[in-house]
């Protein structure tokens, strides 16, 4: 048997999330088109007959403005010494620039056991593969190279065979029953997010957070129903006026496909109760932070 842990990093918008929840299995990690989406190290954790991997995803390595980004690379940094692997995303539709210079220096400074991922080759057009495995081969010492579609799963089994043979021998770290180390508090705020950033403009995901103020089980065995009530938080008054819409529109559809996904999740009946909250510059409000930490 072997059992090990491997942190996937990479820059915002590399198919991280996704990567994640395709090895899974399960949707554990929301997804978005809006980047630094992933805010919190998540474990995804899979199991067959060759053992058990778990999985971290991290926030998109970005160059911190606010002490909530400051905080989430704090996460990655803690991450790439911690984990016995580093599963390095990229997206091989996009030209190598900055950001990915970025990226390889920190790999380069913490010196992992790093495996690269080259996602989104369905996008990508077959003779631009081969260079970019030449970039990234004399750039890092990778164990492996795998290209792979996070999104049609071609790549996936080789990845994972790859990645047990990097693994060592040991007893599973969670039983076979677990798919994520994360509650059903945070679950609950990060579906909610998923939510707003599906509807939300460009400027608002990264000024948006959710804190779950209750979380009511008391009626779960009983009536299959689960209150959950949550604070949208935002950082000026106009874009409080957005989230809520017109007539309270824009709120409600938030909440009507948050609710339908947290039912999905919790095999129940959800009562969900959605407030906005102005709060301004709370990115670099460490109480605020440490709020929403405690409160998911």
């Amino acid at each position: 048997m072997k059992s090990g842990t491997v942190t996937i990093v990479g820059r915002p918008n590399s198919g991280k999330s996704t990567l994640l929840n395709t090895l899974v299995g399960q949707k554990v990690s929301i997804i978005s088109d809006k980047p630094q989406t992933t805010r919190h190290r998540i474990l995804g954790i899979f199991n067959d007959a060759r053992g058990q991997i778990v999985f971290g995803d991290t926030p998109g390595i970005h160059k911190p403005q606010y002490r909530m980004n400051q905080r989430m690379q704090k996460t990655v940094i803690g991450a790439l010494s911690e984990f016995d692997l580093v599963l390095h995303v990229v997206d091989a539709s996009i030209s190598f620039g900055a950001g990915e210079r970025y990226v390889l220096e920190m790999i380069r400074q913490s010196s992992p056991r790093a495996v690269l991922a080259i996602n989104k080759i369905d996008k990508t057009a077959k003779p631009k593969i081969l260079p970019i495995i030449e970039r990234y081969s004399t750039a890092c010492a990778y164990l492996e190279l795998i290209p792979l579609s996070a999104m049609t799963g071609e790549g996936i089994d080789l990845l994972l065979a790859k990645l047990f043979d990097y693994l060592p021998e040991g007893e599973p770290l969670y039983g076979e029953d677990r798919i994520t180390d994360r509650n059903e508090r945070f679950m609950a705020a990060e579906f909610i997010r998923e939510k707003i950033l599906e509807r939300a403009r460009q400027e608002l995901p990264y000024t948006t957070a959710v804190l779950i103020r209750k979380f009511d089980e008391s009626r779960r065995e009983t009536k299959r129903l689960l209150v959950v009530a949550a604070e949208i938080l935002v950082e000026k008054s106009s874009q409080q006026g957005i989230i809520v819409g017109a007539g309270g529109m824009q709120l409600k559809d938030i909440g009507s496909a948050a609710r339908a996904d947290l039912e999905e999740l919790f095999d129940c009946r959800i009562y969900l109760d959605l407030h906005v909250r102005t709060i301004a510059r709370w990115r670099d409000n460490d109480a605020v932070l440490d709020d929403l930490e405690v409160g998911t």
